[in-house]
């Protein structure tokens, strides 16, 4: 018989054995088509590679991720991750659809890609609700069952409303469950279930929700994969004492890696074959990180033909030169090569396309000295709540810190905390919200950006009126991204006009401008294990503990708002 591709001596992976067998692989069309250990059989084919001993093993995929957590489109997307061995991924679109709601998604669905790309449904658009933040765009149950309908659409995105999901029988969030449990009961629904456990861990369970992809402990991944939660781990989550609990109770079964959110500048180093070397560094062996980035991912979104190496399957695979290492060699999509070592990321050939509008999208005012004035009525010191941030992670903590007052006003400017300034950029309300960070910047500079998880306001935090004004004028000036400002001067740029989320740059061009806001916050003072993701989820209202929309600070948990001075009023 004939074949379109024959892949030779190669040590192919065994999903089933988790064991690397000698053996051919033929291919035809874009399916594999036979495994043969018998090297008298003689096939006649198109092509013919010799693996000279490599391994094969399935194309990676991605289950949990953001595409526009790098910011970038869906078609230049594919291209640099084919690269890292990622042929098929199931991205929540959610930051797109808080932008711009279900045009945003359709601009996103419309999008040619090499690799395959499937959508889970935003659930949660806003992630809390309109009383609380204000979004673009909004999902609503009329739009989730329009979704349902779209052949890319696999699983419900991370539902992620607390409240919602715990206390409110008829929340959104919950009437969007049941919706999607009535028409497609079979679908995955993904979960956002940080520090939960106990009663209200089973509340989320009861919900229907079934797998939590945050951050994870030794305890709370027993406790949730126990109770029949299937667990997604991130970077932050692969460490040593979390790999120990999955090794010793053999757990595999139970878990997937995924990404998350990676931003461009890593993008460019690794991606979802980047989490496969640091679970088998935490101990996890290789032939188990592989299959938990091939087969159970597959398994846990319904996929029936991709995850192995086996008769009918996609021909999607990798060559690696090294299996502990995981070195990749090349790439293979639908059998065919799209990336061998030591080449270039491609650009699309044709540049990805947006409606006009979506370059227009910043609709505030520029800010004045008088918006960052707060006069007070006590004489000699004020009691501020503040927002503390951590080293690792997006956590925040509340506390109160005592800042002087001088003439009236509070001296915010030299009190050793950031000032953190949320404007509602729609054009819908034009509120401005106001908050403090401890733990931030050091120096005198500001931050700025309109990629704020997830309703994408406008966001500046600045230790000096000066750098806080500036930074917020260039950032309207380049119609949204990143703006590091100091001393009253720019640092560092990155513009994201689509949207104020998203690029339509070559990867390499935008990933050299996060490394710079990346490098410039470090010189601010800023410091986290990922500054940029660390800043831009200050304004997330989902993560423990504290954060602030454009609404206001508010208490994560009871979803109360939280004054910027106790007993004042702005």
């Amino acid at each position: 018989m004939k074949v379109d591709l024959a892949i030779t001596n190669g040590q192919v992976f065994n999903t089933f054995t988790k064991k690397f067998e000698k053996k051919n692989v033929f291919i035809v069309d874009d399916k594999f088509y036979y495994m043969s250990a018998d090297e008298r059989e003689n096939w006649q084919a198109s092509e013919v590679v010799d693996a000279k001993n490599k391994f094969l093993v399935p194309g990676l995929m991605d289950i949990h991720m953001h595409i526009e957590s790098s910011m970038t489109s869906p078609a230049i997307f594919s291209e640099a991750v084919l690269t890292h061995g990622v042929t098929t991924v199931v991205a929540d679109a959610h930051e797109i659809a808080n932008v711009f709601g279900m045009e945003g998604l359709e601009a996103f669905f419309s999008q040619p890609s090499v690799m395959d790309i499937f959508y889970a449904i935003p659930s949660s658009v806003p992630s809390t609700t309109p009383d609380l933040e204000t979004t673009g765009g909004f999902i609503g149950v009329d739009e989730v069952k329009q979704l349902l309908r779209h052949p890319k659409v696999i699983a419900l995105g991370e539902a992620m409303n607390f409240n919602g999901i715990v206390n409110e029988p008829d929340s959104l969030i919950r009437q969007i469950l049941h919706a999607v449990q009535s028409e497609r009961p079979f679908m995955p629904l993904e979960g956002h279930v940080p520090r939960v456990s106990g009663l209200e861990l089973s509340k989320f369970l009861y919900a229907g929700i079934t797998a939590d992809h945050t951050h994870q402990s030794p305890e709370s991944i027993y406790e949730k994969i126990v109770n029949g939660m299937f667990l997604e781990f991130q970077k932050k989550s692969i460490t040593p004492e979390n790999i120990r609990v999955i090794v010793k109770n053999d757990f595999y079964e139970y878990i997937a890696i995924i990404t998350d959110d990676v931003m461009a500048d890593d993008l460019l180093e690794g991606h979802l074959d980047a989490n496969v070397r640091l679970a088998i560094s935490c101990g996890m062996p290789a032939e188990q990180a592989i299959y938990c980035t091939t087969y159970t991912p597959a398994r846990r979104m319904g996929f029936q033909d991709r995850g192995a190496i086996v008769p009918g399957f996609k021909a999607d695979f990798l060559l690696l030169n090294d299996v502990g290492s995981f070195e990749i060699g090349s790439v293979y999509k639908d059998g065919k090569l799209v990336y061998k070592q030591g080449n270039d990321i491609n650009y699309p050939a044709v540049k990805p396309e947006f409606p006009e509008h979506f370059y227009q999208s910043l609709h505030c005012r520029a800010l004045t000295s008088e918006d960052l004035r707060f006069k007070v009525n006590a004489s000699e010191k004020a009691l501020v709540n503040v927002i503390q941030i951590s080293d690792v992670g997006t956590f925040t903590e509340h506390v109160q810190r005592e800042v002087t007052i001088a003439d009236g006003f509070l001296d915010w400017e030299n009190s050793g905390l950031a000032l953190i300034v949320v404007m509602e950029r729609y054009g819908k309300t034009g509120n401005i919200a106001y908050g403090f960070v401890d733990k931030a910047l050091y120096e005198k500079g500001a931050v700025a950006t309109t990629w704020a998880h997830d309703h994408h306001n406008l966001m500046v935090m600045g230790t000096s009126s000066e750098d806080i004004i500036a930074a917020q004028k260039q950032l309207l000036e380049i119609k949204g991204g990143y703006v590091v400002t100091q001393v009253g001067k720019v640092h560092a740029i990155c513009p994201l006009p689509v949207g104020g989320i998203i690029s339509d740059a070559p990867i390499q061009e935008l990933g050299a401008q996060l490394k710079e806001v990346r490098q410039a916050m470090r010189r601010l003072g800023y410091r986290n294990s990922n500054e940029i993701m660390s800043f831009s989820t200050l304004s997330l209202p989902v993560s423990p503990a504290i954060k602030i929309t454009d609404k206001g600070m508010m208490n994560v948990r009871s979803q109360m708002m939280i004054p910027l001075i106790e007993g004042e009023q702005f």
